[in-house]
């Protein structure tokens, strides 16, 4: 008699048919043996064979070979092919890399909360992941400093249905601001945050148009010190507008800015 031998084959091997799927531009799909995730950007034909192109939130970019069952979409198998010219159009993406929602209304507010630190925190933020909170019911608001964190989130009454999300700068080790992060034990509070000194320093510098941004001696306000040392007139104000206009997408921003804010909007709406 003979024994079972489950099929240990890998699904993307296997031999049953799967759907063929357009590699339409933004078209979001995983390569089924790397697990890479990203959105189509470009096909091309190769000597090799056909390739994609995708590209993950953070910005980078990796080519494929369009080989046959390679790619999962929306949790199933397919098979990538070139676009036939005039092919639907893929749905638009949001700032943040989302897909976008046709029509969908934003949903009434939520209990819980996002904090920033500040208003052009709340500004790169509204910018990017806008439309991403209109949808999810996520309300924003800036501090102005967090050496009052404790006293905040006290007053704030986080609980299971009230989450609390803050986002604060130059969260590294032995700084003021990670000594005060680490009094809020709250375990409906979530405290994170990203090295740069200040949120302007977030956004790419060639996105900006500057190879880099400057090093502003200890001691002196840093906003200022960057409009001297690039050559903008000192009004931190314009100069942050001109900033942010260069902003339009996740892919003017540095990842450890992207991967702090999509912890926190996940983590004030996700269920337990």
């Amino acid at each position: 008699m003979r024994s079972y031998q489950p099929d240990l084959t890998p699904p993307w091997k296997k031999s049953t048919p799967v759907p063929e799927v357009p590699a339409e531009p933004d078209l979001v799909v995983e390569e089924a043996v790397t697990g890479f995730c990203g959105a189509v950007i470009r096909c091309e034909k190769t000597a090799q064979g056909p390739t994609v192109t995708l590209e993950d939130r953070f910005g980078k970019a990796r080519v494929f070979p369009m080989e046959p069952r390679g790619f999962l979409l929306e949790g199933r198998v397919v098979t990538l092919v070139r676009p036939s010219a005039g092919g639907p159009v893929r749905p638009a993406r949001t700032a943040s890399g989302s897909v976008a929602v046709p029509g969908a209304r934003a949903r009434v507010a939520r209990a819980g909360r996002i904090y920033v630190e500040g208003r052009h925190d709340a500004e790169l933020v509204e910018r990017v992941w806008g439309d991403d909170l209109r949808i999810e019911g996520v309300v924003v608001e800036y501090l102005e400093g967090v050496d009052d964190l404790p006293a905040i989130v006290r007053e704030f009454a986080p609980g299971p249905d009230a989450r609390l999300g803050v986002l604060v700068d130059h969260l590294v080790p032995g700084s003021k601001e990670s000594r005060i992060a680490a009094q809020v034990t709250d375990a409906h509070v979530l405290v994170v945050g990203h090295p740069f000194i200040d949120v302007w320093e977030a956004v790419k510098p060639s996105s900006v148009g500057i190879p880099g941004w400057p090093a502003v001696p200890r001691g002196q306000d840093w906003k200022t010190g960057v409009c001297r040392a690039l050559g903008w007139p000192e009004n931190t104000g314009a100069a942050w507008q001109h900033i942010l206009s260069k902003v339009s997408s996740y892919k003017d921003l540095e990842p450890q800015l992207l991967g702090r804010v999509e912890e926190l909007i996940d983590f004030v709406t996700l269920p337990d």
